[in-house]
């Protein structure tokens, strides 16, 4: 069993010491933490969870009908199986699933809530980042030190929604409310009720709230493509009742992955029959007298943005019963009673939801310092999507756009285990990925490429860049990155192993 030990400083100060610090205690932090218990048990870990609960995305978002968009036999953990009857499960159940894998790899006692991270500084002389924290109700700072860093803390700001400045929302007297923080006691029983925005929040509040609003009405600048499917797997139900869950669980991954793959790449390859059979089904439901044009047809191309799920043709159902619709419309100002858009129609509404999207953040916030130079990681080299060139010891877990988050968070945890294990044979303590001076001035091009959500163009100019061959990109292809992620550690040419300057 690995432990932990104090750490002393040059002032005399005691810390903490881990061999490995996790920032976060979402999705992807627990599942890091459960990978190191498995295939690395003799490192020391802690996880640092700004919040008081773990759970991410899962605990942080509480608005009606909150679900996946992504199937869980691919959004969850490639050792844990999914067994719920629905893989297009809901908010409550995917959080139960994150905390029953903690609580069966005795994650629970490795995580200090409330603490969160402001700083990290490498020093090569003792191969240690040492943390400054804040913990929650005080002004206390803290420092811990660890020989590995690993950033699970996510890629948005859980304190800042994306703000899009209202025009006049001060004159609106009912109330406006985000879906990240949303009011436990918000009634809208028989209300009118606006969603300003047209992703994937928005998508699922509208029949969410339809169930209990006396009309709900989705506000759109512009249309986003949409996709209906089952909720329940029939595949992954009928091998359960056949097979060991792990078997199940095992095969549904590996098809609804490659399906996910092959999805992708069709509607990339041909974006003009995929546009057309898209808007066809959307054409299906809703009939040909709804004006499927104006509303849902996208002028971009499929999968230049993510597509919004619709599980069990959910918001077709409410768009029909005329309990719901949609307004593709600019806001021109907001009134006492609603909200006035630029065709001159007005929107009665006693309560206004802005799904208006999320505030991209780098490393959770916190700034980096190597050596005592301020990291700038718009000036680096993204390595594979995990690491950053000329920053040691440290990962960060960025998932997929185009396809489920954790299939890319698994592959990260393996490499990064494996990494660990391979420092651990050589007594090495410091590893750090270097582009070649003959690799220095090859073309760039940003983090993520043909994707212009956004959430992330907002956001894109903070990240590292990615060069044009490996391992210095970000591909956002799964069977790219597995057979990349897997090249043996002692054969990688771009990662530089050392041990610490002073014993």
């Amino acid at each position: 069993m690995a432990t932990s030990s104090p750490q002393h400083s040059d002032q005399g100060i005691t810390t903490e010491h881990r061999d490995v610090i996790i920032v976060g205690a979402g999705l992807s932090g627990i599942g890091a933490a459960c990978h190191i218990t498995e295939k690395c048990p003799d490192r020391s870990f802690l996880l640092l969870e700004s919040r008081d609960a773990m759970g991410g995305t899962w605990d942080l978002f509480r608005y009606p009908g909150v679900r996946s968009d992504s199937d869980m036999h691919t959004l969850g953990y490639s050792f844990k199986p999914w067994e719920g009857a629905k893989a297009i499960a809901d908010g409550p159940s995917i959080l139960k699933y994150v905390k029953a894998t903690a609580a069966e790899s005795n994650i629970d006692q490795h995580i200090r809530y409330g603490h969160r991270l402001l700083s990290a500084s490498w020093s090569s002389e003792n191969s240690n980042w040492t943390l400054e924290i804040n913990q929650s109700g005080s002004e206390k700072i803290v420092q811990m030190t660890c020989n590995f860093l690993y950033m699970c803390s996510g890629y948005y700001s859980y304190s800042k929604p994306h703000d899009p400045t209202f025009p006049e929302v001060d004159a609106f007297k009912g109330k406006v409310v985000h879906p990240q923080f949303w009011p436990e006691d918000l009634d809208y029983q028989d209300k009118n009720v606006v969603i300003v925005g047209s992703g994937a929040t928005a998508m699922t509040l509208l029949p969410a709230m339809a169930k209990k609003a006396k009309q709900v009405t989705m506000l759109q600048r512009s249309p986003t493509y949409v996709v209906s499917r089952a909720s329940q797997d029939w595949f992954a139900n009928g091998l359960r009742k056949i097979l060991p869950a792990t078997w199940a669980y095992g095969l549904t991954r590996i098809r609804n992955t490659l399906f996910q793959e092959f999805l992708f790449k069709q509607l990339r390859k041909y974006p003009v029959v995929a546009k057309r059979f898209l808007i066809s089904q959307v054409r299906k439901q809703l009939g040909r007298d709804y004006d499927v044009d104006k509303h849902f047809t996208p002028k971009y191309n499929p999968w230049d943005q993510r597509l919004c799920l619709v599980p069990d043709d959910d918001l077709f159902e409410a768009i029909k019963s005329g309990g719901a619709n949609v307004v593709t419309d600019h806001i021109k100002r907001f009134t006492k009673t609603g909200i006035e858009l630029k065709s001159g129609e007005h929107l009665t509404a006693d309560i206004v939801v802005s799904a208006t999207g999320l505030e991209l953040e780098v490393m959770g916030g916190a700034t980096f310092s190597v050596d005592g130079e301020t990291v700038d990681f718009s000036k680096l080299t993204t390595y594979k999507g995990l690491m950053v060139s000329d920053v040691p010891n440290m990962v960060s877990t960025f998932g997929y756009v185009n396809a489920s988050w954790t299939l890319r968070a698994d592959l990260i945890s393996e490499w990064v285990c494996r990494t660990l294990n391979h420092m651990r044979k050589t007594h090495t303590s410091k590893v750090v990925p270097l582009v070649p001076d003959a690799l220095k001035d090859m073309p760039t091009q940003d983090w993520i490429t043909d994707f212009p959500a956004g959430y992330l163009k907002r956001g894109m100019h903070l990240q590292p860049r990615q060069g044009d061959r490996a391992p210095w990109v970000n591909s956002q292809d799964f069977r790219k990155e597995r057979a990349l992620f897997t090249v043996p550690i002692e054969a990688d040419d771009a990662l530089h192993f050392s041990a610490a300057q002073k014993g």
